[in-house]
């Protein structure tokens, strides 16, 4: 009987808590909090700017301001903001679904 394959996951193991050890649970939480709250804040700021484009927008259609420029430049940063944050989800769910793919 070869024992050597059982010896390997038994390496293995040992391998596995001494790196949970190194890292702890406490420190991923930490990190995935912070990245959970800079993608809260990057949502937010994406909602505040889409809001701002349209009080501008409101404001333009009203005859308060005439200066489209103000307009444009509201508009592209509301866009561009947008795309960014549905570039960011697209790239999480890539990887999520790269991760759940994955076979142990």
């Amino acid at each position: 009987m070869d024992i050597s394959s059982i010896k390997n996951l038994m390496e293995t193991s040992s391998y596995k808590d001494s790196i949970l050890d190194k890292v702890g649970s406490k420190n991923n939480n930490e990190s995935f909090d912070s990245v959970f709250q800079s993608a809260v804040s990057m949502i937010k700021d994406t909602n505040s700017l889409s809001n701002a484009a349209e009080e501008a927008e409101m404001n333009y259609a009203l005859g308060y301001n005439d200066n489209t420029h103000d307009l444009q430049v509201a508009q592209q940063k509301a866009n561009l903001s947008l795309q960014y944050t549905v570039a960011v989800r697209n790239k999480v769910l890539e990887a999520y679904k790269e991760i759940m793919n994955l076979q142990f």
